[in-house]
């Protein structure tokens, strides 16, 4: 029978076309069951975002900043001869004390002598020249009052004097000049102080004004600073100055406290930095002259928000922070950030108080994403 159906052509073609029929409605069938069931089915929520989050509170915070420097006299002069001459003897060496008047260096006084002596004479012979003239100016106005002699001889007589009295006057002065020179040989401290630099020795020929010995008051000292323009960028603008604790770098323990006196107006061609001064009040022996010292101000500034690193994230190369709004969605927040520390930020403009920021999972969120708060965050 079945090799009958092989052979018998219609009816095979009639088998198969049922085949298909009945495959089609079964097809059929199952896809409308799978349909139905979809319709039915409740159609599925978005996952809610769990997050930390913490409540914005802008604080006024003390703004510290922190440089090294060194110990300068406040006062230091290099004191030279104001004549020239050999150097024959510096009694101050470096690390001594002297007062004010003190002898420090001499230079060879015998040409200055000379010229004392030569500018003493003159003045004897001008006085010797005048006392004659003034005589002769005697005599010759009474004979004028009397009309034994004519008026031009006596005007001669009274130009002679007059000269006299001149040339007494400037051969005076020259005596003057050259007792000062005299004086000059000698180098005397200008103030109590310290010796803290030569520059000649004995022997050697120095020039007017040329360093010989280099003096600073130690009572008065001052921590010198190299401050970068950036510091100055944010700077309160207020007419007090603020004060600076100094510590030396090898003791911390020993302070000062100071007051900036003075600030460079023009930064320093190599280094770029501006040099700033800060006067020190009844500082300690052991900040000697050099010694190595940090420098420490703290400065009022604009409210801030201090948040953790974990909250920044990153908007098309600028600083942002996910904010959750009032329905519990969140949105990218520009923030201009003060600076940076170890494990936070310091945020000077783009939040007010009251804003929850998230501060953990930043990098999962999306822009209006549905999120919730870990319970006991943001309080």
């Amino acid at each position: 029978m079945i090799a009958a159906l092989f052979h018998n052509r219609p009816l095979r073609r009639r088998l198969v076309a049922a085949s298909i029929a009945v495959l089609a409605c079964g097809a059929a069938v199952v896809w409308h069951g799978a349909r139905s069931e979809a319709s039915n089915a409740t159609p599925a929520t978005p996952e809610t975002k769990l997050v930390k989050a913490a409540a914005v509170a802008p604080m006024l915070g003390a703004d510290t900043r922190t440089a090294v420097g060194e110990i300068r006299p406040r006062l230091e002069s290099d004191l030279g001869f104001r004549v020239s001459g050999k150097l024959i003897e510096r009694v101050a060496e470096i690390g001594a004390t002297v007062k004010k008047g003190e002898v420090l260096a001499r230079i060879d006084d015998q040409d200055y002598r000379n010229r004392l002596a030569s500018a003493e004479a003159d003045v004897a012979a001008a006085q010797a020249v005048l006392v004659e003239a003034s005589a002769a100016e005697a005599r010759i106005g009474a004979l004028l009052a009397k009309g034994f002699t004519t008026r031009a001889n006596y005007d001669a007589t009274l130009k002679n004097l007059r000269s006299a009295q001149a040339k007494l006057k400037s051969a005076t002065i020259a005596f003057d000049m050259a007792k000062d020179q005299l004086g000059y040989s000698e180098l005397r401290a200008e103030f109590d102080g310290i010796v803290t630099a030569t520059g000649a020795e004995a022997g050697q020929s120095v020039n007017v004004g040329q360093m010989v010995v280099r003096v600073a008051d130690p009572k008065s000292r001052d921590a010198v600073f190299s401050i970068a323009e950036a510091a100055f960028a944010n700077a309160p603008d207020t007419k007090r100055p603020p004060q600076v604790t100094v510590s030396l770098l090898s003791n911390p323990a020993i302070t000062a406290v100071g007051t900036v006196r003075e600030i460079a107006p023009m930064a320093d061609a190599a280094t770029r930095t501006f040099q700033v001064k800060v006067s020190l009040e009844n500082a300690p022996g052991e900040m000697r002259f050099g010694a190595s010292v940090a420098g420490r101000a703290e400065m009022a500034s604009a409210p801030i928000t201090v948040l953790p690193g974990s909250a920044l994230f990153d908007k098309d190369g600028k600083p942002a922070v996910w904010v959750v709004t009032p329905s519990s969605a969140v949105e990218l927040r520009p923030i201009s950030v003060a600076r940076y520390e170890t494990d936070r930020v310091v945020v000077s403009e783009g939040l007010a108080k009251g804003d929850l920021v998230v501060t953990a999972g930043v990098n999962r969120l999306r822009e209006h994403e549905k999120v919730r708060i870990v319970e006991g965050e943001g309080k």
